[in-house]
């Protein structure tokens, strides 16, 4: 089996992992968007001290609210946030919350950090979030096609959003261990970055290797490339992945929610320049030869 035809298979598991989370999404269950997107809202208080987090359940089922996320923050905040809420009943229940907390914990601060989020101004940041990273494509696109050729910029786009699209399906594979809120944006922005490094590393090594090699299949060159890089690659992706991990696992949830994407980011960023983007952009050289070529056949 060549090269080639891996990379076509690592295409075909990177597709077959879109698809199905596009199936899940058609069937309901994609993304669980946080109240940063779907809109709600959040309530942070310190607590002055240890607290128990079913005593903060209870008030709330009390309240009836019915969906609640609550997350302990360090050894004495604690963050609930509630989507399924008007702005009309969030005074109310704020009111009533307060009075049996502060009844139940005397010590608690009375200024806690209580904000409403609009779902209409939840869409529009996830509107302006994925504005951005189209954006950041086409100038990315310019950039490169400068730098080395347009192949090597339309190349390293598809890369780009291959890794946005496998952080979206993974956002909808884990929904039940983790919810898409305005952290998910810096997560994905940073990892644009992140993974168009990896793929321009490789991509001058390529060009240089196209000059020593210029009779050679572009497949060729492209694992030549790879290979001479992939001491850096591994060297520069196991630092930031033992940073990252080691973040998620001691971090409170807000971090996680940031961490996660992170990790998910860097492993596709590395697969994609690695196993991908080189490929691809050896496919694009390789038409663009044959019809060059097809000219001087038709003449003879």
């Amino acid at each position: 089996m060549t090269v080639k035809n891996r990379s076509k298979i690592c295409l075909m598991v990177s597709a077959a992992i879109m698809v199905i989370a596009l199936v899940l999404t058609i069937c309901g269950l994609g993304v669980n968007y946080g109240i940063d997107f779907s809109g709600g809202l959040s309530m942070e208080y310190t607590m002055g001290g240890t607290y128990n987090k079913a005593d903060v359940e209870q008030i709330l089922k009390d309240l009836n609210v019915g969906s609640f996320t609550l997350t302990e923050q360090g050894t004495d905040e604690v963050n609930i946030r509630i989507k399924d809420i008007n702005q009309d009943d969030v005074q109310t229940l704020q009111a009533s919350f307060e009075e049996a907390l502060f009844a139940k914990y005397p010590s608690a601060a009375r200024d806690g950090d209580v904000s409403y989020v609009g779902p209409v101004a939840g869409q529009t940041l996830l509107t302006n979030a994925f504005t951005s990273v189209l954006l950041a494509g086409a100038l990315m696109l310019i950039y490169i096609a400068i730098r080395f050729d347009f192949n090597s910029g339309v190349a390293a786009v598809f890369g780009l959003l291959h890794d946005v699209l496998m952080m979206w399906a993974f956002m909808v594979l884990l929904r039940n261990v983790i919810q898409m809120n305005s952290s998910y944006i810096a997560a994905m922005l940073t990892i644009v970055g992140y993974s168009i490094n990896n793929t321009i590393v490789i991509f001058d090594r390529i060009r240089e290797n196209v000059r020593k090699m210029p009779s050679a299949p572009k497949v060729d060159v492209v694992n030549k490339s790879v290979r001479e890089c992939l001491g850096r690659t591994i060297n520069t992706t196991l630092t930031t992945l033992i940073t990252i991990v080691t973040l998620y696992i001691l971090g409170v949830d807000s971090i996680k929610e940031f961490a996660l994407p992170i990790i998910i980011g860097i492993v596709s960023g590395v697969y994609s320049a690695n196993m991908i983007n080189g490929y691809v952009w050896a496919f694009l050289e390789e038409k663009k030869r044959a019809r060059k070529l097809q000219p001087k056949k038709a003449k003879a």
